[in-house]
């Protein structure tokens, strides 16, 4: 189970968050990586995991920095009490695959499996963790994502994710509650712009706006 909570942030916002997350004693800063990651459905129409009784995501994810190459499989859901508290309550389950494996696994997703590409998005991850917590500012083409994510082994998981809201100076009621597809949709909806299946860099995007 994942314990998580997000909030949004203009794209003029980044170098304040870097700094303000860098000045933080016991965070460590990991490399900025870009990534890719792609969402396919269930090639049965009657399974698909954007029913509202499953509302799931099936995700391919690469990684890439100058020193790293990765490829993760990744299956996340809402459930019906994810947002019953404060903190993000979601399924998750994660598969590491060999980067080398890549062009095989797409090849399986495509051709064997046949599931059916549904979006995708591009963003870069900077990542800031210690022992008890992993916090991520991700740039996306419409704006930042500032995401905290328990990685203790605390019987308390939200409390642990609740005091480094507070370390970190935000307000756990104005967090986010839905995912990265809920809140582009909506900018799109409000501010009348296209909305793409595929969120890439270049594309002409709605903003974040404070």
């Amino acid at each position: 189970m994942e314990y998580e909570v997000r909030y949004y942030f203009p794209t003029e916002k980044l170098e304040y968050l870097l700094r303000m997350l860098r000045r933080i004693d016991g965070l460590k800063m990991e490399e900025r990586s870009y990534e890719k990651t792609m969402q396919f459905d269930h090639p049965c129409k009657e399974m698909s995991f954007y029913n509202k009784e499953i509302d799931g995501r099936f995700r391919i994810r690469i990684t890439k920095n100058n020193t790293i190459s990765k490829c993760k499989i990744s299956w996340k859901r809402r459930l019906p009490t994810t947002i019953e508290n404060e903190i993000n309550k979601e399924e998750e389950v994660e598969i590491n695959i060999n980067y080398n494996e890549y062009d095989n696994l797409m090849f399986i997703i495509n051709n064997v499996l046949k599931m059916k590409s549904v979006e995708s998005y591009e963003r870069y991850r900077t990542i800031f963790v210690n022992d008890e917590i992993e916090t991520a500012v991700d740039e996306y083409p419409f704006g930042i994502a500032l995401e905290i994510e328990n990685k203790s082994k605390s019987s308390n998981q939200e409390e642990v994710v609740k005091k480094w809201v507070e370390i970190i100076g935000l307000d756990i009621n104005k967090a986010y509650r839905l995912s990265w597809d809920d809140k582009y949709s909506s900018l799109c909806k409000s501010q009348n712009v296209e909305r793409y299946n595929h969120v890439t860099f270049g594309l002409p995007m709605p903003k974040v706006i404070e």
